[in-house]
């Protein structure tokens, strides 16, 4: 399968965004580090070997470790982290976790799914090295993430050159994300989403951030032709023109896909197999059983 993120590209990016970092440019991490910190906080148990696995900043560890539910976690990266002790880090690609085979109880994984080239093999990997009974909890865009800012682009670029190239990544959707849980082998696999709406003055402010956060396009098939500014300022029309409120504000979307599973264990809930119930729903809704027609 041919990789769809150039990886190398992705770590010159997020090594020069955090080298000249930007204040509040990590808005977005810093929400999604805390909605996991509020999911992890109501699991009743303490967990004693932790990892979080890619992600680029240690946010969401540091937000986690604050509700007093972990130990000091461990990560997994492309890049040494600002803060941290190198012996802490394991270096690898976005496609690979290097963690032994059952050795952690907690695996965090903070907005990185979505720009690995194999996302099954991945989440197949923190299966195997989770301990049973041990957690994932996961976040990633899903579909529609930057979908004002994608079809802005591709108007204007098809208005202009009669063609279009693909300038803003694939996200997919919470049943695919769910699937993929299941076929890792995840048990009690949960997913849900965040709707994350941020509002800017034009185009040009979402884009400063996006480079600023290192979240730029990273696709292998991108265009290498430079782009002229005329493109930009026709998209920044369109984007007004369709997603503006009447404050005059641009909307951009960041669907943000919670995901949990637990490695498997015997102590877990199972379903019943069908037909061993006991009680009639009838019975249990107080209600007289109506048969349908054969």
């Amino acid at each position: 399968m041919d990789p769809l993120f150039d990886h190398t590209l992705m770590r010159q990016r997020r090594v020069r965004a955090l080298a000249g970092f930007t204040p509040g440019a990590d808005f977005l991490i810093r929400r999604v580090a805390e909605d996991m910190a509020d999911r992890l906080s109501v699991v009743e148990r303490r967990f004693e070997n932790p990892f979080q696995v890619h992600g680029g900043l240690t946010l969401a560890a540091e937000t986690m470790s604050a509700t007093g539910k972990t130990a000091a976690f461990r990560f997994v990266d492309q890049y040494a982290l600002p803060g941290l002790d190198t012996s802490a880090v394991t270096l690898a690609g976005p496609d690979q976790v290097p963690i032994a085979p059952g050795s952690a109880d907690l695996i965090v994984s903070p907005l990185a799914l979505h720009l690995t080239n194999d996302t099954p093999g991945v989440l197949v990997q923190m299966r195997r090295a989770l301990k049973p009974d041990g957690l994932l909890l996961a976040a990633t865009p899903g579909a529609g993430t930057l979908g004002e800012l994608r079809e802005s682009l591709l108007a204007a670029e098809s208005e202009l050159t009669g063609g279009a190239n693909a300038r803003i990544h694939p996200y997919a959707d919470i049943r695919d994300y769910g699937a993929l849980l299941q076929r890792a082998g995840f048990a009690l696999p949960v997913t849900d989403i965040d709707d994350i709406v941020v509002r800017y003055a034009d185009m040009f402010g979402l884009l400063r951030d996006l480079r600023a956060m290192g979240m730029t396009s990273m696709l292998m098939e991108r265009s290498r032709r430079p782009v002229g500014r005329s493109l930009f300022l026709r998209a920044a029309q369109i984007y007004a023109e369709r997603f503006s409120d009447p404050d005059g504000r641009i909307r951009a979307s960041f669907p943000v896909i919670h995901l949990s599973g637990w490695a498997p264990h015997e102590s877990q809930q199972k379903p019943l197999k069908p037909g061993s119930a006991k009680t009639r729903l009838a019975d249990a809704l107080r209600t007289p059983e109506q048969k349908l027609p054969r």
